[in-house]
């Protein structure tokens, strides 16, 4: 299996800024994006993910990530199995990104 790109949060911010065509994407659990998320996300949860799929354009880039970066990466390697070429994940997770982003944002 070819490894997973992943993205540290310093990058995904600066993707996220100069990408409006971006799509970010939390596999969480609905009640994990209830506790906190990143702007601007759609919610398809791993476990429904085969279902959700029709959602996403495979022409425009994508970045998944949940909670430490465990699911994001099987997400992506799911999404690039599927056909997706453009597929990314973040490192860490959320649990990374509030660390090194936004402090303010919760923990769990």
């Amino acid at each position: 299996m070819n490894r997973i790109e992943e993205l540290s949060p310093a990058e995904l911010a600066a993707l996220i800024e100069s990408d409006p065509t971006l799509q970010l994407v939390d596999v969480r659990e609905t009640w994990e994006v209830e506790l906190v998320a990143l702007p601007g996300a759609m919610v398809l949860p791993l476990g429904r993910l085969p279902e959700l799929t029709e959602a996403l354009d495979p022409d425009r880039p994508i970045v998944t990530y949940c909670h430490h970066g465990i699911r994001s990466a099987q997400a992506a390697g799911y999404l690039i199995s599927r056909g997706f070429d453009d597929v990314k994940h973040l490192a860490g997770g959320i649990d990374a990104w509030a660390v090194e982003r936004d402090p303010e944002l919760r923990r769990y």
